[in-house]
């Protein structure tokens, strides 16, 4: 690490640490911003190895003003925190991306569900119809036969035209 001139040593901190720089914790950590007699001092960020970062202000080490990133980019706001808030369980990229809290009603990513045919599953390509054992695609051409994994699987798996959704429930 260079620092106004002067250099880290294998774990030995020679020479002023002043200036800006970047500095690697044993963690996997690294900082990257302006140091002060060794400290964090002034703006930096903290990046960390799974992808967060928390970006400071900070006074001899210590963060003042702060804003901490996940990975996926969402910001943690303490004041006006409204994810994952037992109402509305979305994660970040999928609010992101337009998917609609559960019960609205999103039971899959089509806009509008398409409506399954009696007797059969919608498989994510398309439907399934068990007895025939046959997948064909949301505008009713064949798509292919199931073999006996497949069909397992749809029947385990996925959704079905007589499935009973929950009623959505608003915020009190």
């Amino acid at each position: 690490m260079e620092l106004a001139g002067e250099r880290y040593l294998g774990g030995i901190m020679r020479g002023r640490m002043e200036g800006y720089g970047y500095y690697t914790l044993p963690t996997g950590a690294e900082y990257r911003g302006s140091l002060w007699d060794g400290m964090f001092h002034g703006k930096g960020e903290l990046r960390l190895p799974t992808g967060c970062s928390y970006r400071a202000l900070w006074d001899r080490g210590v963060a003042t003003q702060a804003k901490f990133a996940f990975a996926d980019g969402l910001e943690y706001d303490e004041e006006k925190w409204r994810y994952c808030d037992g109402y509305d369980r979305r994660f970040y990229t999928e609010i992101c991306s337009g998917f609609k809290p559960p019960g609205i009603p999103q039971l899959t990513n089509q806009d509008p569900p398409k409506i399954i045919p009696e007797g059969c599953y919608d498989c994510g390509d398309g439907f399934y119809n068990p007895q025939t054992r046959i997948v064909v695609d949301y505008k009713h051409k064949f798509l292919r036969n199931a073999d006996d994994d497949e069909h397992e699987w749809i029947l385990r798996t996925c959704r079905k035209a007589w499935d009973i959704t929950t009623e959505h429930k608003p915020k009190p």
